[in-house]
């Protein structure tokens, strides 16, 4: 007799967590977790690619390389090998971005190291009267940045941040980045599913973590009009030295930090100075 949907999850539960036993059998079932009381057992095809499923993952492969998809905020991603895929983490700052943009008229927004678009999909989903624009500079995550924006207006751009959006200095009105932050000294510190999946490009950023941060601190003062904002993630041990950038850049006030979920030090933010056209 065919396993039930929750006699196999409880099945599976010894081998991976309940939830992720969950998300395999319905992507598997092409249902939603929610509903897979409703879905019938699975056929013996359905039953195969399912083990199959459970033992990459097992082996440490990414539940989102598995599924294909990334949840974020109210939206969905398509990732794979060659993209970063998107953590809660970014949620927070996100979501921070969004509280600035209601108050705002036709904002421009640009978003830097844009990798698979999760920032910038949430942003014009859940507040689509701005003008977005983004840029990637690896060809693999650019392909996944196109896909997750197909629909949206979007202006995508594959190229270096330090040099994109020309066209667009001085007029921007919020700039956030999820930039490479890792430190190469911390890179056998990088969980292996993260070290191992992820791509090197979208993790490494020097000695210290930080030369990323260093190009969007300038690229962000070239961009914004004064009073702008610029957001930016950082590891939560750069807590002063993520700030620091944007301090001795020079063309920025109101550096802070925030936390993330979780309460560590995850964010900074800082706004262009300088005077505001009448």
């Amino acid at each position: 007799m065919p396993e039930s949907a929750s006699t196999l999850v409880a099945r599976l539960s010894r081998r991976v967590p309940a939830h992720e036993a969950r998300i395999l059998l319905a992507h598997v079932l092409g249902t939603e977790p929610s509903r897979l009381l409703l879905a019938g057992a699975p056929d013996e095809a359905q039953r195969a690619r399912l083990d199959a499923l459970v033992e990459r993952r097992i082996a440490g492969e990414p539940l989102q390389h598995l599924t294909g998809l990334a949840p974020f905020r109210t939206v969905e991603l398509e990732v794979g090998p060659g993209v970063f895929i998107p953590r809660p983490e970014t949620e927070v700052m996100t979501g921070w971005v969004l509280e600035r943009l209601a108050g705002a008229a036709c904002p421009v927004v640009v978003e830097l190291c844009a990798g698979s678009g999760a920032i910038t999909k949430a942003l014009a989903t859940e507040f689509p009267d701005a003008a977005y624009h983004c840029v990637e500079l690896s060809p693999d995550a650019h392909a996944y940045l196109v896909r997750n924006l197909a629909g949206l207006d979007v202006d995508v751009r594959l190229g270096d941040m330090a040099d994109s959006f020309g066209d667009l200095d001085g007029t921007v009105d919020f700039v956030v980045a999820n930039p490479p932050y890792v430190p190469l000294e911390h890179w056998a510190d990088v969980p292996a599913e993260v070290r191992d999946f992820d791509p090197t490009l979208a993790l490494v950023s020097g000695a210290d973590g930080l030369d990323a941060m260093r190009v969007v601190a300038d690229v962000a003062a070239r961009l914004l009009r004064p009073g702008g904002w610029v957001a930016a993630e950082h590891a939560e041990v750069q807590e002063e030295s993520a700030p620091g950038v944007f301090v001795r850049q020079g063309s920025f006030t109101a550096v802070s930090d925030h936390p993330d979920l979780t309460d560590r030090a995850r964010f900074v933010t800082a706004r262009r100075g300088g005077r505001m056209a009448p």
